[in-house]
Formats: structure tokens, C-alpha cells, sequence
């Protein structure tokens, strides 16, 4: 099972990656000419849904294992462990969006 100190470690790596990559694409827009924020943008959005992926996935490896020993002892919780498999899907849907938000950003002429 995943210790505490490696759970908080991912999630707030994951949470300061989802908040600073917008920040960095909107300073290279104001600073860069227009293909840099073009390149920004691109970068900035696919570290975002690349995080949110790995976080998405490193959970539900660890749930579906937790999931699979679960269902071995008690078959009737199968519902649940579906619903707790689903949950980290979440995460790549918001990284999903927080990328399509980054790309769509406009670019301002410097």
C-alpha cells in the first residue's frame, strides 16, 4: 500500500504542476513574439495532460490491486470498486480541459 508521505508528495506535485503551467504560458505570451506563446502553450498543455495521466493511472493501479483483493473476499462490494476505479478519471478529464484552456488562450500581439 502507498505510504502518506508518497501520497501527499503526488498530490501536491500534481496540484503545483496543474497551477503553474497556466502561469507560465500566460508570462511567455506577454514576453515571447507569438510563435514562442504558440510553443508555450503547446508545452504548457501537454505537461498538464501528461501529469494528470500519470496521476490518473498511478491511482487507479493502486486501486484496482486494492479493488481485486477486495472482490476476492467480498464479491457484493463490486459496485464500489467500480465507483472508486471511475474517481481517478476525474483527474484526467480536468487536465484535459485545464490543456484545451491553455491552448485556447489568445495570443495578444506584443
Amino acid at each position: 500500500m502507498i505510504d502518506k508521505r508518497r501520497a501527499r508528495w503526488v498530490v501536491g506535485t500534481t496540484f503545483l504542476v496543474m497551477m503553474l503551467i497556466p502561469a507560465v504560458a500566460f508570462a511567455a505570451e506577454e514576453v515571447a513574439g507569438e510563435w514562442q506563446s504558440y510553443v508555450a502553450k503547446a508545452i504548457g498543455a501537454g505537461i498538464a495532460m501528461a501529469v494528470s495521466a500519470l496521476a490518473a493511472g498511478y491511482a487507479q493501479a493502486k486501486i484496482g490491486s486494492a479493488g481485486a483483493g477486495t472482490l476476492a473476499e467480498r464479491p457484493e462490494a463490486a459496485i464500489w470498486i467500480i465507483v472508486l476505479q471511475a474517481l481517478p478519471e476525474i483527474i484526467v478529464l480536468l487536465g484535459f480541459v485545464a490543456a484545451v484552456l491553455i491552448v485556447n488562450m489568445p495570443v495578444t500581439p506584443v
